[in-house]
């Protein structure tokens, strides 16, 4: 079966909640708020399926994205923890378009290729290219599908960093498209998040959600 014809769910937790900001990723596009255009994968079919999931793997914002305004981006924690549930959101594409989506992600010219037989077998797949989301995690099946995502290799507790206001505002239109979460479900949800809690941005945050 070819990388067109084999279906994979690419899971997110961050601003890919928003189905309007992931299609920017398959059919190319600048998302608002964001200094950065993306070309697209090579197949533009948008996914005809999209659902929740929860991901047993702990959310946290760090970095500098210059995508966003200096701003931290969302990360998960490589380890599985059973007590911790990140709100995500999968979609059904191709295997040609995750591995495209993770070389838009990752900046990455030239040719390039995931092995995601071997990300299923180990569990997991470190790229060893220094980027930000280089690690390539397998979080099960749903439907007889295989279900991936993307984090950095390590916890970056020393890059913690707050989100940008827009950006933050994007992963709550996500929330509430995916979720349909009420204003109190998002604080409660996101108040507890490194990178939120005890920045200044936590003051701001019913505000966000509520405008």
């Amino acid at each position: 079966m070819s990388q067109e014809e084999h279906k994979v769910w690419y899971a997110c937790y961050g601003s890919n909640l928003l189905e309007e900001r992931f299609r920017c990723y398959i059919g190319g596009g600048q998302p608002k708020g964001a200094h950065r255009i993306y070309p697209g994968c090579t197949n533009k079919t948008f996914p005809t399926r999209t659902k929740g999931l929860l991901i047993n793997r702990e959310m946290y914002f760090a970095k500098i994205s210059k995508t966003w305004s200096g701003g931290g981006a969302a990360f998960i924690k490589s380890d599985f923890d059973k007590n911790v549930e990140t709100l995500g959101r999968m979609y059904l594409i191709t295997s040609q378009q995750f591995v495209d989506l993770v070389q838009q992600e990752i900046k990455f010219e030239g040719d390039f290729d995931i092995n995601l037989e071997k990300v299923i077998k180990e569990g997991s797949l470190d790229m060893k290219n220094k980027s930000w989301y280089g690690q390539i995690n397998h979080l099960g099946e749903e439907e007889g599908y295989p279900i991936f995502t993307f984090t950095n290799e390590e916890y970056l507790e020393n890059e913690i960093n707050a989100p940008n206001e827009h950006y933050l505002k994007i992963i709550i239109e996500g929330l509430k498209e995916t979720y349909q979460m009420t204003d109190t479900e998002i604080e409660n949800y996101l108040k507890t998040k490194e990178g939120i809690k005890d920045f200044p941005i936590e003051a701001k945050l019913l505000q966000l959600i509520m405008s």
